[in-house]
């Protein structure tokens, strides 16, 4: 008997080893299975909603008032929105300023970009120096140090009239003469072209050699073959580009803020928007008016990326695996 009921109290431990657990406790699991990737992404959500969402609440809240750091906020509604467009000529000079050095640089900066990387995508002795060489200045593009050597070059008694005064040429106050100041700081930025000069490298390298080889065997020229195989196969990669150099084209704030000496001078002609914004925040202290004009430049901002996005149907082409075409964006 004795040895009849220890073995049924071994089964009774074995069956319930092996029972399977309840449903609670394999919910509870599942649950804290779930919370250990947010757990981890919790220091990116704090960083999120305390560095980037509350500030961003906080300036459109402070876009409303009148806030000059010393007194407390004082709401008067949409009045710093209605002065820039009806009462403040230096924001109306601001946003021309702007969108001529937007228009500007972008396409003649992916110009030159793709260019280069046309170039660069042969075979020539040297190639990786090359190619670290174009690129280079692409890392100094917010540098103040740079900023400053322009300025230096361009100067009434710079390197550029110098050289220029060596073949007979009296060169103009490029800085100081505000139909040249402009073009100064555009040129900068056209110098700095190495980061979309990579990428368009990388997207000329996916395009498939046999339809080039092809496209030769049938006749066609180099030009041929660029404008009807390598640019269209390329234009996903295009896109990108002028969507990132048009944002980082209206958020220009060092060239002109080290070029001008922080003035936007002369006479408003280097005057950015950003610079503007700065000023009327950081040297006036109306941060309710800089907070309503950053409001103002996110919407610019968001309205061009919208319309790229939109024509971007239009002439954007993807490969469509499946018929072995192509296929629009």
């Amino acid at each position: 008997m004795a040895s009849l009921s220890s073995e049924v109290t071994t089964g009774r431990h074995l069956a319930r080893k092996t029972a399977k657990p309840s449903g609670h406790s394999v919910r509870s699991r599942r649950a804290r299975t779930k919370a250990v990737p947010y757990l981890f992404l919790l220091p990116w959500f704090a960083g999120l909603i305390l560095l980037t969402l509350g500030p961003l609440i906080g300036s459109l809240g402070l876009s409303f008032t009148n806030f000059n750091l010393l007194n407390a906020p004082k709401f008067i509604g949409l009045s710093n929105y209605r002065t820039m467009f009806t009462d403040d000529p230096r924001f109306l000079q601001a946003l021309k300023v702007t969108f001529i050095y937007v228009v500007l640089t972008v396409p003649l900066q992916l110009a030159l970009a793709l260019g280069v990387a046309l170039l660069l995508n042969r075979y020539i002795r040297g190639l990786g120096w090359y190619r670290s060489a174009f690129y280079l200045p692409s890392l100094f593009a917010g540098s103040v140090a740079v900023a400053v050597v322009w300025r230096q070059l361009f100067d009434t008694n710079g390197v550029v009239n110098k050289l220029l005064s060596l073949v007979g040429i009296h060169g103009a106050g490029w800085i100081s003469n505000p139909r040249y100041s402009l073009y100064t700081i555009i040129l900068l930025h056209l110098w700095q072209f190495g980061s979309p000069m990579v990428i368009f490298l990388a997207g000329i390298k996916q395009v498939p050699a046999e339809l080039l080889e092809a496209a030769g065997v049938d006749g066609a020229g180099t030009v041929r073959r660029f404008f009807s195989i390598t640019l269209p196969l390329i234009t996903p990669v295009l896109f990108f580009n002028v969507v990132l150099q048009t944002i980082q084209a209206f958020q220009a704030f060092t060239p002109a803020f080290i070029v001008s000496n922080g003035t936007g001078g002369p006479s408003d002609s280097t005057l950015f928007y950003t610079l503007y914004l700065y000023q009327e925040g950081f040297t006036f202290f109306k941060m309710g008016y800089a907070s309503a004009m950053a409001w103002v430049l996110l919407l610019i901002i968001a309205v061009f990326t919208a319309a790229n996005f939109f024509f971007a149907r239009f002439w954007v082409f993807y490969p469509d695996e499946r018929s072995g075409g192509r296929s629009r964006g």
